[in-house]
């Protein structure tokens, strides 16, 4: 079982990257031993699975991940890489920045988190500000509202899967709910709801949706790029029907829509029908 987390990928074409890197994920496409598309995750996670149940435990693998989700779109071939030290690295700086510290003693070792925390300052001090820039993000138990904005509701790519006789649907193979975009729509439709949102709810309402954030990550990537949300994990605490109906692409856009002509009961309504679907869902994270 994946775990409970959806993803915001950015793909950017071959050309976007160093000659080096251009000839790396060339030669890395072409291989049949990289992990496919289809068992990406599940290795993802398998290698932090067992980083994690290690004794003692690595926070963060000691070299950068060679390994990406690619797309091609005839006969262009976009790389997302996983880069899976440095979103550790953020990722443990961040469990470290809000955990007690004698929980965190005894999560990892302290020897084990100082060298983890030395290694990453190292990194950023030889590799700049640009060096963080991840192609993907990660939240868990959740979709941010503010993730839908670059989408359309008929960018939607819905597969159930098939499930074996007895076994429960939400664990039936191949299961997935995918957006995917180019570069160009994602920022536009990023900037209108900018617009939208500080023309009627005003900077310090706006800001909390965090919109400014994605569309501010989405401008440091190369214009030709695809964007891809991926419900992950997520569709494995959905049964088929709350699938379907799962229209939070659309109602959200049709949430700012009805914000911008003056229509602010269909605004409200739309709004709260994604909030309250995602807040039950998160409401499953403490369920016992």
């Amino acid at each position: 079982m994946l775990p409970y987390a959806a993803y915001l990928r950015v793909y950017e074409p071959l050309t976007a990257f160093a000659e080096t890197d251009r000839k790396m994920w060339a030669d890395y496409a072409e291989s049949r031993d990289r992990p496919r598309r289809a068992n990406a995750l599940q290795a993802e996670h398998g290698e932090s699975v067992m980083r994690l149940l290690g004794v003692p435990p690595h926070p963060a693998p000691a070299q950068e991940s060679p390994n990406a989700y690619l797309r091609r779109v005839e006969d262009r071939l976009y790389v997302c890489p996983w880069q899976t030290r440095l979103r550790s690295w953020l990722a443990f700086s961040r469990l470290r920045g809000s955990t007690p510290v004698k929980l965190m003693d005894r999560l990892v070792p302290k020897a084990i988190a100082e060298q983890t925390a030395d290694d990453f300052d190292r990194f950023k001090r030889t590799g700049g500000s640009s060096s963080l820039r991840t192609h993907i993000r990660t939240t868990a138990w959740h979709v941010p509202p503010s993730w839908f904005v670059p989408f359309d509701g008929n960018e939607r790519w819905l597969v159930l899967g098939s499930a074996t006789l007895g076994q429960d649907v939400t664990t039936a193979t191949g299961r997935n709910l995918i957006y995917v975009t180019s570069m160009a729509q994602a920022r536009r439709r990023a900037a209108r709801a900018l617009q939208v949102l500080r023309r009627h709810l005003g900077e310090e309402l706006s800001a909390a949706l965090d919109v400014e954030d994605v569309a501010r990550w989405l401008e440091e990537f190369h214009p030709h790029s695809l964007v891809e949300l991926d419900y992950g994990g997520l569709v494995h605490l959905m049964n088929d029907d709350a699938l379907q109906a799962d229209q939070s692409v659309a109602e959200l856009s049709a949430a700012l829509t009805g914000l911008d002509t003056g229509q602010e009961e269909l605004a409200f309504a739309m709004y709260q029908r994604v909030i309250l679907r995602w807040k039950s869902m998160q409401l499953l994270e403490s369920a016992n």
